[in-house]
């Protein structure tokens, strides 16, 4: 399982990372700046094994073909790039979008394989893959789109995809807090009850992420983050208050966890079942701005230029929490001073001016 990950500056060592994924295939961990793209041993320390040139603007979003061989990437300069993994030539530009792309994900139906992207000119936009051809462009939200995630139900995960299977449900999310559906297919494309969004925050909806149960988990502006239970027409079965802005969620399947994490900068740990705390991580000086799972492990990425790996094991957990409150007791009998050794400088990656402001408006509500 391979970790693809967005970052945001020219040096690799200097940039300020955006999302992060895991895709199939065995591929090297993928670390994108704004004008490189590069392959590396993510989730430990190594180096960098490959390079992708081409974008001069920052990259908001990656994905893999269906068949393994191109690597796509969103971009703030509204095009969608592609690369050959085998030989990282640049292959075709996709243009459509009239703003940032944000989102970006790929499936084959029909025979054919597609591309599916998301926008802050508010548009859902699907391309053969193939020829970069716009088949259908896709309009019901009022603001711009945060996030995709395809329906379990209808695009079972990975490999496991019939050949001819015709069509797929895409779910998409973003700044005007609604959540919408579409059904997706080579010939046609339309939403799913047109004119009734799933409305289960009270603003910007930033990540989707299905669960093993094909249950939707959300990650919101709003401070919460929610499962939207399928057996009850996705209503919220369980709320998790976070507090301040979320970015990402990511479920451990095997430990029965949900991990959140955003502005706050701290992952914090929660049983999926009840919504209640289980622990909190430290380490980010930044905002978070993604999350993925590798096993037991969750991997983290921020605008502090870090990917941090967290362990969710029983007993790892358990010294981390001991090791936390042996700490906070420390602390207050003034043993430690409580200042952080692993922030590191906060001057790394600095922008300019107009670097700044431009982030800034990718990382705020359209």
């Amino acid at each position: 399982m391979a970790i693809l990950s967005v970052s945001r500056q020219k040096s690799l060592l200097l940039s300020q990372i955006l999302p992060v994924r895991t895709m199939p295939f065995s591929l090297p961990k993928v670390w994108v700046t704004s004008e490189e793209l590069h392959l590396i041993n993510g989730g430990k320390s190594g180096e960098k094994d490959t390079i992708f040139k081409g974008p001069t603007a920052p990259v908001t979003s990656i994905a893999i073909s269906p068949d393994g061989k191109r690597l796509l990437a969103g971009c703030w300069d509204r095009t969608i790039w592609s690369w050959s993994l085998q030989n990282r030539q640049p292959l075709l530009r996709y243009r459509g979008h009239t703003d940032f792309v944000k989102c970006v994900l790929t499936l084959k139906l029909s025979g054919t394989e597609l591309v599916v992207s998301g926008g802050a000119d508010a548009s859902v936009i699907v391309w053969n893959l193939e020829y970069a051809e716009k088949l259908h462009v896709l309009k019901g939200h009022s603001r711009g789109i945060l996030d995709l995630a395809l329906d379990p139900t209808t695009y079972p995960p990975e490999v496991s995809v019939p050949k001819g299977r015709q069509e797929a449900v895409i779910f998409s999310a973003g700044s005007d807090r609604g959540i919408r559906q579409w059904r997706v297919g080579v010939e046609k494309a339309e939403q799913v009850e047109a004119g009734k969004p799933m409305l289960v925050h009270d603003t910007s909806v930033c990540c989707l992420r299905f669960d093993d149960d094909e249950d939707l988990w959300t990650a919101s502006a709003d401070g919460t983050t929610k499962c939207l239970s399928r057996s009850h027409g996705f209503l919220p079965d369980t709320t998790i208050q976070h507090g301040d802005y979320v970015r990402a969620v990511a479920i451990d399947e095997a430990g029965g966890f949900a991990i959140t994490a955003g502005r706050s900068e701290d992952i914090k740990v929660w049983d999926r079942g009840s919504g209640d705390l289980v622990h909190v991580y430290e380490g980010h000086y930044e905002e978070v701005t993604g999350l993925v799972m590798l096993e037991q492990r969750c991997v983290s990425v921020g605008i502090d230029a870090t990917v941090r790996v967290w362990s969710l094991k029983s007993d790892d957990l358990r010294v981390a929490r001991r090791k936390q409150e042996e700490d906070r007791k420390a602390l207050l009998k003034g043993d430690i001073t409580g200042e952080s050794t692993a922030a590191g400088d906060p001057s790394v990656g600095s922008l300019t001016e107009e670097e700044a402001r431009e982030l800034e408006e990718l990382m705020q509500d359209e």
